[in-house]
């Protein structure tokens, strides 16, 4: 291939700079306002391994408000599950979408 044969697909093209390389006029991350997030962590208990984990992890994601689920399983103990939301998540959905994943709630958010 020489360097008539090559085609230019824009990358030197500073006003094509990627979201990595983007240029002074686009905003920095700490300037995009971002909603406030709430957390809260609870006790599960049951979870012996990944599908346990996923099926949890369904049942609390279909919460409204909620944007994020981590698990930290604990198999033949109480596993730590972190819930992310953009508001506050009642006690009793928190409970209900743990039981209907076929598990036992052991402590609910405060």
């Amino acid at each position: 291939m020489t360097a008539n044969d090559r085609t230019d697909l824009g990358l030197t093209d500073s006003a094509a700079a990627c979201s990595c390389c983007a240029t002074a006029s686009t905003p920095a991350a700490a300037e995009v306002p971002t909603p406030a997030t709430v957390t809260e962590e609870v006790l599960v208990s049951g979870m012996t391994c990944s599908h346990c984990v996923m099926s949890v992890t369904e049942e609390l994601t279909g919460i409204d408000g909620v944007h994020n689920v981590s698990v930290d399983l604990n198999a033949g103990g109480a596993s730590r599950v972190t819930i992310r939301s953009a508001t506050p998540i009642h006690a009793e959905a928190v409970q209900a979408a743990v039981e209907d994943a076929g598990y036992t709630l052991v402590s609910s958010p405060a």
